[in-house]
């Protein structure tokens, strides 16, 4: 994912240009030393199993619009990443979960906006599940079960190893 480039100073308001700082080229400002640095965008996915089956959400929104996914979305800044998880599915699905463990960070590239996705294991504690926020549709899903059209690879991998039993990136190699 190509990010627009930065190009006035967030401190001073100057123009902003492109050289190399810290051993990368980056948008700086030639009046206040200011550097832009791309931060990561950080989300948190939550599998939740019940009775051999895994919760999925059809998104209401773009990205993937239509598409199946794991409950997830941005960490807030200052916000835990555990407590994130629980926040969005909350909003995604009106479930109350607990995190039972971490199970995975997957970074690299740029998943349509999440450079870095939390994946956590949870169970759910109360309520029934429904669509909210930015889902369209909810769906309980087994191990055997086609499944519906994924919307992210974060969610294509995570699934992959938990209908298999593997555990999340083992063997994959770093890029």
């Amino acid at each position: 994912m190509h990010l627009p480039p930065v190009n006035f100073c967030q401190v001073c308001g100057a123009p902003m240009t492109e050289g190399e700082r810290f051993g990368k080229v980056r948008r700086f400002c030639a009046e206040c030393g200011y550097i832009h640095f791309a931060d990561p965008k950080v989300a948190a996915a939550v599998l939740i199993e019940r009775d051999g089956e895994v919760l999925l959400v059809r998104r209401a929104a773009e990205p993937e619009r239509g598409k199946w996914a794991l409950p997830a979305g941005y960490i807030d800044y200052g916000e835990h990443p555990a407590l994130a998880a629980i926040r969005e599915v909350r909003e995604e699905t009106g479930l109350m979960v607990t995190i039972d463990r971490l199970l995975d960070v997957q970074g690299g590239a740029a998943e349509l906006g999440a450079s870095i996705v939390i994946i956590y294991a949870a169970h759910v504690v109360e309520g029934t599940a429904r669509p909210l926020d930015d889902a369209e549709a909810v769906g309980w899903f087994g191990r055997d079960d086609p499944l519906p059209e994924l919307a992210f690879e974060s969610t294509r991998t995570m699934l992959a190893a938990w209908a298999t039993g593997q555990p999340p990136g083992s063997g994959a190699p770093l890029d």
